[in-house]
């Protein structure tokens, strides 16, 4: 039996509807928390902020993210999900370290420069953010120098060459380059050469 309300309407549709509501409010408050990381950038992005962008009020946003570590998690899973880092595994699958070296960089920094507004500022603001935003992006640049420093045997892998490839894989790296007026191909290529550079013969 179907239970309604004096209006007719079936409770399961009312429970329904307002869950709908809710998720639709929620995204609400983490397009606008996107928006404003893009913008003014996450160290000025205040609840009260996210709220007027939203549409909605400061209790509401506490309502479906007690804190800001919670906003700034759904936010940045959020963001990652339509923007996905480069796949270091799949650089793995190429034999010779300079071409993977060069491939890698040159996807890296597409990507950069695809979505150059949110990772500068987020970059520059870093230490505003909740600690796991940090450790997040100490993980994926690991994944990254990893994905590219394997390709050479081991015996290869001095501490220069890490401390290459580290600084080749840095955004403000790609940056220089770029706003220097190159292309962010021609940037990654010349930075992969350079870091090839002081690979030790084998």
């Amino acid at each position: 039996m179907t239970v309604s309300d004096r209006s007719g309407v079936p409770r399961s549709y009312r429970m329904r509807k307002r869950q709908e509501d809710i998720e639709v409010t929620r995204q609400r408050i983490v397009d606008a928390a996107v928006l404003l990381h893009g913008t003014v950038g996450p160290a000025h992005t205040t609840i009260s902020a996210v709220a007027e962008q939203a549409g909605v009020q400061r209790s509401t946003v506490y309502r479906h993210f007690p804190d800001e570590a919670a906003l700034f998690g759904a936010c940045t899973g959020h963001w990652l999900a339509a923007n996905p880092w480069p796949r270091p595994q799949d650089w793995e699958r190429i034999a010779d370290p300079a071409e993977r070296m060069h491939r890698g960089l040159r996807e890296l920094y597409r990507y950069y420069d695809e979505n150059r507004q949110m990772l500068g500022n987020s970059f520059r603001d870093i230490e505003v953010m909740p600690p796991f935003v940090g450790e997040m992006a100490r993980a994926t640049l690991l994944g990254l120098v990893t994905g590219l420093i394997s390709g050479w045997p081991e015996a290869q892998q001095s501490e220069r060459l890490v401390a290459a490839v580290r600084g080749a894989v840095d955004f403000r790296t790609s940056r220089a380059f770029v706003e220097a007026g190159l292309a962010p191909a021609a940037a990654a290529d010349l930075v992969a050469d350079m870091v090839l550079g002081v690979v030790e013969p084998g």
